[in-house]
This record gives C-alpha cells, structure tokens and sequence, in this order.
C-alpha cells in the first residue's frame, strides 16, 4: 500500500506487517473501539478500520506524523481520528476494546534525538515499551486486548512479565525472524560489542506480544 510518509515518520516495515497479521487473524476487531499509538504513517490504524474496528483512534507524538496519517486516511477514505500527543495523553479517561503499538524499540543511545526518535528507545530499547506495559491496563475495557510489536532484543520475556505484573495475561503470539534494514545494520557493530548479536548476524526476531484484560463478575481486574 503506498503511503504519505514525511522525512522522520516511521516507514511501514516488517512489524507492521506481523502487527497488522496479528490484529487480523486475532479476532477482536468487529464493533471495536481501537487506539493505535505511535501510528507514524497510520497503516495499522487503517488496517484495524478495514477489519471491522467500529471506531478508530490513531496517536503519535510527532507532528509530521499526524499530518501524515490523517492526509493517508482521507487519500484512502478510511475514517480515522488522529490526535497528537504522548502515548495515552491524548486519550486520558477513554478505554477501548483494543490496544495496538509499534512503538519506537531500537537498541540506541541515552537520549534519542533527531529523527531516530522514531525508532530509537534507548540503551535497552525498553524506553517506551515500559510506559505502555504500565499504563495500557487503565485503558483496556473488561475483555480488551493489547496487541504490541517489538524486536526480541528488547526483551520479549520483560514485556510478558511487566504486563502480567500490572495485571493482565500475557504471552507471545506472534514471531518472525526479519532481515536487517538500514537502522539495524548500522547499530550492528554496537549490538556486536554488547554481545547482543553474533558476530555477523543480520537478522532480528520480532514478536508481538498479546495481553488481554480479564474482568471478574464485580468489574476488577483479574491477572
């Protein structure tokens, strides 16, 4: 799908891809209310749209982003409402059905700056996958889902546990090894140094990681 996408906002690549197979086979889109965050150029956004998602809310932090999602969803004519701000800022007091992010994940320095900003997360890349495992349980509706892709050199196992100690179960429900693109292959010699890689590898793991919100009879949340 050919997309608007600014200098600076994420290209749509291989996550995406495994986000929006995953959000499709997971049977959880009809009637739903969605947010996406950290929509970049809005793909998942729209694809939860066209999957039966009754209504569809898209949130990034960068302005260029929004742009671009919105002018994306009028070219495409799929009804989405973008709102620029910080994570759940935007959405503060709403709960939806689903939950997805492809959030910014990529083992990099203290401060991302500059464009990396979109991709960059960090010495761990865990600089925004920690916030939404924490948050995202005050947004889900009883029964609400969060589906959320990242490389397993972020720690697959550490957004499984966080999200499981803020009460939801969780587990991995989806994987694919992914060739390096361009970010990568030019953190390889950092990954190497920090034996987070072998010498040589060019190829990650991506995972997407289900959490699902289980209400008991009076409305509290189950773990």
């Amino acid at each position: 799908m050919w997309l608007l996408r600014p200098p600076g906002v994420y290209t749509p690549q291989g996550d995406t891809s495994l986000l929006s197979e995953t959000v499709g086979s997971a049977a959880v889109l009809d009637g739903a209310r969605v947010l996406d965050l950290c929509t970049g150029t809005g793909a998942v956004a729209m694809a939860a749209a066209r999957g039966g998602a009754a209504h569809v809310t898209a949130v990034d932090i960068s302005a260029r982003a929004v742009l671009a999602a919105r002018l994306n969803s009028r070219v495409r004519r799929v009804p989405l409402r973008v709102l620029q701000g910080d994570l759940f800022a935007p959405v503060a007091g709403e709960v939806f059905d689903v939950i997805v992010a492809n959030p910014p994940y990529v083992i990099g320095g203290a401060t991302p700056r500059g464009r990396a900003r979109a991709w960059d997360a960090g010495p761990r890349g865990r600089m925004i996958l920690d916030r939404i495992c924490a948050d995202a349980p005050r947004h889900l509706a009883p029964g609400g889902t969060l589906l959320i892709v990242h490389s397993a050199f972020s720690g697959a196992g550490a957004s499984v546990r966080a999200l499981r100690r803020a009460g939801l179960r969780a587990e991995v429900a989806a994987r694919r090894a992914e060739p390096f693109g361009p970010v990568m292959r030019s953190r390889a010699a950092l990954l190497e140094r920090r034996a987070i890689i072998r010498p040589g590898q060019r190829f990650e793991e991506l995972v997407v990681i289900r959490a699902d919100r289980i209400a008991t009879r009076d409305g509290a949340l189950a773990g």
